[in-house]
């Protein structure tokens, strides 16, 4: 059975992510990849994970991301349920790296 083009498509992307060698080849590719709002949207996910990790409650996570409900919710049940196990990879990396 041949791979779908848009799965083809995303291991390209992600292959393309993992030849990249610093935090600043890292932004000029996704400046170049993405739209500000997307880029901003990304990031707020990234930091409402982050603080969930580190138990903050949601008000807190609110005033302090500008995070929806909605999205802390969203990003919580990836945490704690149906995630992949994606945001822990690099929790643990950059635990590790601080050390």
């Amino acid at each position: 059975m041949k791979e779908k083009p848009e799965l083809k498509s995303l291991d390209e992307l992600y292959e393309a992510i993992l030849t990249l060698k610093n935090t600043e080849e890292c932004a000029l590719f996704f400046k170049d990849l993405c739209t500000v709002p997307e880029l901003k949207a990304l990031s707020q996910r990234f930091q409402v994970a982050k603080l969930l990790t580190e138990n903050h409650v949601y008000n807190d996570i609110v005033k302090e991301t500008g995070a929806s409900t909605a999205t802390i919710s969203r990003v919580n049940r990836s945490l704690a349920y149906d995630g992949s196990g994606g945001y822990k990879i690099v929790f643990d990396r950059l635990k590790d790296k601080e050390k």
